[in-house]
């Protein structure tokens, strides 16, 4: 096809030259996002690395070792260079590896919600970058952490943390014993590119070069007559941009000045592409049909949407007869509640008429006794009235009596001794021809 593809020559100026400085220009107009995913064991260097890597200090805080779980601590820094914007987002892995059980110390889900972040309209939230450190004192790849490098959707990079605390020849070996355990556990690590002719002769150089053994150090100490980024030791000082004593200047120049953009580039057009691939195989949106046939999108679509349409309404119905029944359920519950409640009505209606019943017949039987009282009391008040006017009336006859003229007492007289033998008072009374004593008109 290319063959078919004619040169021609231009007859005057057009302007199109200008495209690589309007591309710059909006680059650094836009500004640069780059993000690192820092993994590896607390206390093992991993800040101090990364304030070395870009001469700042990020101010963060000493991390315990006590966490019972591994959780993520993302902080973003805004950096400038002569006038290049770049946002930094730092990931840290806090709690990795101090667990006594260490299956879950890293689960790689961390990296599919990155790109899930970036399908949700956040493009540039995402890891550019995943830097593995490993420490000597260990196995060169921990179980652990095989697991977790196999992920295809982040660029790794191995890192020998505190290259100077090993010689020179067991530093040789263990990177030897590093390497050859990523391979044999599937790890692909990020290889330098070497398309590009202009720095393909250096990529090669440095992907032999991998993993890096790195010395991290924010100190400045005085060597001859400058002062230089090292650490001091009883027995030397270890410089950390000296080439001869550990690879810090190498992984700054391959992580930073030389392959920066194609790290980001790999990450947008490989890695998140990869993703999204496999997430539409997951959702059934392939290229091909069931029997490999070659399908379009719109193809694919329209039977995918006939296929949700159709779980939907199956859905619908199911959700239609669960409320149905749900809904004769709550009718029977209803129902039985109330019939308690008319029970329990009747109940309390015939207590109440009974004790309405009780009420009346005691009610009646106060009346009977008001009524009767009443009775007594008037015929009382009878009796007392006719009394009094009886003893009214005797008295004014003895009154009347008194003063009627010619009125007299009668004194009545009688013998003793006469009483004596004739049989007492009565006897001599009526041996006399009247009583004497008795007052007469």
């Amino acid at each position: 096809a290319r063959e078919n593809v004619r040169s021609l020559a231009m007859g005057g100026h057009v302007g199109f030259e200008s495209l690589p400085d309007q591309l710059v220009n909006r680059s650094i107009q836009q500004g640069f996002c780059f993000n690192i995913l820092c993994v590896g064991e607390t206390g093992i260097g991993k800040s101090t690395l990364i304030d070395t890597l870009f001469n700042t200090n990020f101010e963060d805080h000493e991390s315990s070792h006590f966490y019972p779980h591994v959780k993520l601590k993302a902080q973003t820094y805004e950096l400038q260079e002569s006038n290049v914007r770049l946002k930094l987002t730092i990931v840290n892995t806090v709690g990795f590896g101090d667990q006594i059980n260490k299956e879950e110390s890293m689960n790689m889900v961390i990296i599919d919600a990155q790109f899930e972040a970036i399908a949700l309209a956040l493009p540039t939230y995402h890891d550019s970058l995943c830097t593995y450190h490993s420490h000597f004192l260990y196995s060169p790849l921990p179980q652990k952490d095989a697991g977790p490098l196999k992920m295809k959707s982040v660029n790794v990079i191995p890192v020998i943390a505190k290259a100077d605390a090993i010689s020179k020849s067991e530093l040789h070996k263990f990177k030897i014993k590093l390497m050859s355990e990523l391979v044999s556990n599937g790890v692909q690590i990020y290889q330098f590119p070497t398309d590009d002719e202009t720095i393909a002769k250096i990529n090669a150089s440095m992907n032999g070069h991998l993993p890096f053994a790195v010395v991290g150090s924010m100190d400045e100490v005085k060597v001859g007559n400058k002062m230089v980024k090292a650490r001091q030791y009883p027995w030397g000082v270890v410089q950390v941009e000296n080439e001869n004593h550990c690879d810090f200047v190498k992984l700054r120049e391959m992580l930073i000045c030389t392959n920066m953009e194609d790290l980001r580039e790999q990450t947008h057009t490989r890695h998140y592409e990869l993703y999204r691939r496999c997430k539409l195989e997951e959702m059934g949106l392939t290229d091909v049909g069931p029997e490999n046939k070659p399908l379009s999108l719109q193809e694919t679509y329209e039977a995918k949407r006939h296929e949700f349409y159709g779980e939907l309404q199956r859905k619908e119905e199911e959700m239609k007869q669960m409320f149905v029944q749900r809904v004769k359920e709550k009718e029977a519950i209803l129902k039985e509640a109330e019939r308690e409640l008319q029970a329990k009505f009747e109940h309390l209606k015939r207590v109440h008429q009974e004790e309405r019943m009780k009420l009346e017949e005691k009610r009646r039987l106060l009346e009977e006794e008001i009524i009767a009282f009443s009775k007594k009391k008037a015929t009382s008040e009878i009796y007392q009235n006719q009394t009094f006017m009886a003893s009214g009336s005797n008295l004014r006859k003895d009154k009347d009596r008194k003063k009627a003229p010619g009125y007299r007492f009668e004194l009545l007289c009688f013998d003793v001794r006469a009483c004596e033998t004739t049989g007492g008072p009565k006897d001599a009374e009526e041996g006399r021809e009247g009583p004497s004593t008795v007052g007469r008109p």
